[in-house]
């Protein structure tokens, strides 16, 4: 999942340099929170993208927070 949403972050920030269509925001988050936090963190640093927007800085450390505890927890089972 954070290797999809890594690739998200990319193919959004392309589109953006583009001026084509884009991915809505509330999908990006979507996936950042299904799991993806680690992989959406990583693409908003790696590519520069949504850096500006408070939303994004705020909710993707706290997705990838998330994702990593989950996968502890689960690890630990």
């Amino acid at each position: 999942m954070n290797l999809f949403t890594l690739a998200l972050f990319y193919v959004d920030k392309q589109r953006a340099i583009k001026r084509k269509y884009r991915i809505p925001e509330k999908k990006l988050l979507v996936f950042s929170f299904a799991f993806g936090g680690l992989g959406a963190w990583c693409g908003m640093v790696l590519f520069r993208h949504k850096t500006k927007h408070l939303l994004f800085r705020i909710s993707l450390p706290a997705a990838a927070l998330i994702t990593v505890l989950t996968i502890i927890f689960v690890l630990n089972k």
